[in-house]
């Protein structure tokens, strides 16, 4: 066998007659017309992904997780990109979350908000947040137990 008639061998699986050969023709270019869609569609997907996340809006620096209720008592003050913090929170400034914690509010123990290395953009001419409360702090609207837990002073508790 010489080399002309073994790659004619190669192509001797397609069909002999032009109408079998026009509808696998067919048959192809609807995959190619297909597969280029996935592609464009993908494409496209990715595009969008890549906008998104150069557009998203960087985390707050601070955030206050809120409770449950009607008035949503504070719970723990974290870094503004902490995971750890739960759905219900509010963005707060340095100077609020300063003041949650030095009311007694807990900082989160996985972010450490109150050390000066937890945040990477904290200003380093300003000292640290001050360091986490672990008495019992009584404020007017309420009292935060050793674990940081808000519960609120029912009149006839109010030791003022």
């Amino acid at each position: 066998m010489d080399h002309e008639h073994r790659i004619k061998n190669v192509f001797d699986d397609l069909p002999p007659d032009l109408d079998r050969l026009h509808t696998l023709r067919v048959w192809h270019t609807m995959w190619l017309q297909r597969i280029d869609a996935k592609i464009a569609a993908l494409t496209r997907r990715q595009t969008e992904e890549e906008r998104a996340r150069r557009n998203r809006p960087a985390p707050p620096e601070w955030i206050v997780e809120l409770g449950i209720g009607e008035r949503r008592p504070p719970l723990q003050v974290h870094t503004g990109d902490c995971h750890t913090a739960g759905t219900r929170h509010r963005p707060v400034d340095q100077g609020e979350a300063r003041r949650l914690l030095a009311t007694g509010l807990t900082a989160c123990g996985h972010c450490r908000p109150d050390s000066c290395s937890a945040s990477p953009t904290y200003p380093a001419s300003q000292p640290p947040l001050p360091p986490r409360h672990t008495d019992r702090t009584l404020t007017p609207s309420g009292r935060y137990s050793a674990s940081g837990r808000y519960a609120p002073i029912a009149p006839e508790q109010d030791p003022s």
